[in-house]
């Protein structure tokens, strides 16, 4: 074993000025990641210096048996926290032969939008995302008995010590990888069930905070298969510049009082089985009502005490669900917000 371990961790450029390049796109269901891996003859800084590639799409659920050939068009780059050295991981999206982007890629869209000259001009950003670590053998949340729950709230929100925080190593290894990686990560917290975490990420603005939570979501898969383990994830988009300067709250309020006019188009977009979630008894209200407060966990929309208190800050998304698509979320949280004038 150790033997792998140190093949693995082989310093290539001691030897080669090749390149590893992990192409990261996402699959057919919309919720899960694909990649695989080229060689190219030199270090690369620019996601156009790279070449498009294609894939076998009736492998992914993304294009017939009889047609199956569907191309990446890499988008954004980082430094690879797996292999290190000059080698590389890139977002991609995907397109037809004949250029048309397919049906599941929702990046196209929202690439449009945060595009926009209104949108560029607020410059919208996301602030945080939570994940739940599984067992994989046992399919069943880290720190909870097996066919079991856990004790009630309230020991688990940042605690310390080993029955309280379960999956500290994997979250601090997350973290450090996506600093490596490029990843404006800045901070985690245990959240209010064991096995679950909180790790923001900001300020990243626009289509690549998007890109950004979806290879973030990448190397905690990869580390997560080494550990035996598989995640589930939240993201909450949460502020524009204006949101963030003086005068800000103001805007906040007039940006959620256009989310509550649009709460069931939201709702619609912000993944499958929220209706299960969204009961208005688990810091969350109920999926048919729209409610927003000030540090209030069971509304809708919470803005903090902190961003009252300046007049400036941000707001916190709740409805989005565990397998909800950045792309969509985000973008259509600018759109709402910005674009659209009711």
């Amino acid at each position: 074993m150790s033997l792998l371990s140190d093949l693995i961790n082989l310093n290539l450029s001691e030897v080669s000025e090749k390149t590893i390049v992990e192409y990261i796109w996402v699959g057919g269901s919309g919720m899960d990641l694909r990649s695989k891996a080229r060689t190219l003859p030199g270090p690369v800084t620019d996601p156009s210096e790279l070449p498009k590639w294609n894939y076998d799409g009736s492998s992914t659920g993304q294009a017939p048996g009889e047609d199956s050939e569907v191309i990446l068009y890499p988008q954004a780059i980082y430094p690879d926290p797996f292999r290190r050295g000059n080698h590389i991981l890139v977002m991609c999206d995907a397109y037809t032969p004949a250029g048309e982007p397919i049906p599941t890629n929702k990046r196209y869209n929202a690439a449009k939008i945060f595009n926009h000259p209104e949108v560029l001009q607020r410059n919208p950003g996301m602030d945080r995302a939570r994940v739940l670590f599984i067992q994989k053998d046992v399919k069943w949340p880290l720190g909870w008995p097996v066919g079991g729950f856990p004790g009630p709230q309230g020991p688990y929100y940042c605690g310390i010590g080993a029955d309280k925080a379960f999956g500290r190593d994997i979250v601090d290894a997350h973290y450090k990888a996506c600093l490596y990686a490029g990843i404006n990560i800045s901070g985690i917290n245990g959240e209010v069930m064991p096995g679950q975490w909180e790790f923001q990420v900001g300020p990243s603005v626009g289509i690549s905070a998007a890109d950004q939570v979806w290879v973030a979501r990448y190397i905690l898969e990869r580390i997560t298969e080494i550990a035996g383990l598989s995640s589930r994830s939240i993201q909450n988009p949460s502020s524009t510049n204006s949101m963030r300067e003086d005068g800000g709250y103001e805007v906040i309020k007039k940006a959620i009082h256009k989310l509550g006019l649009r709460h069931k188009e939201h709702i619609a977009a912000y993944g499958e089985g929220n209706e299960r979630r969204l009961t208005g008894r688990h810091e969350t209200a109920d999926i048919n009502t729209f409610l927003w407060g000030v540090a209030n966990r069971g509304a809708s929309i919470r803005v903090g005490r902190d961003t009252e208190k300046a007049g400036k800050g941000y707001f916190e998304d709740r409805r989005p669900a565990s397998n909800m698509d950045p792309y969509i979320v985000t973008s259509m949280i600018a759109e709402t917000t910005i674009l659209w004038k009711p």
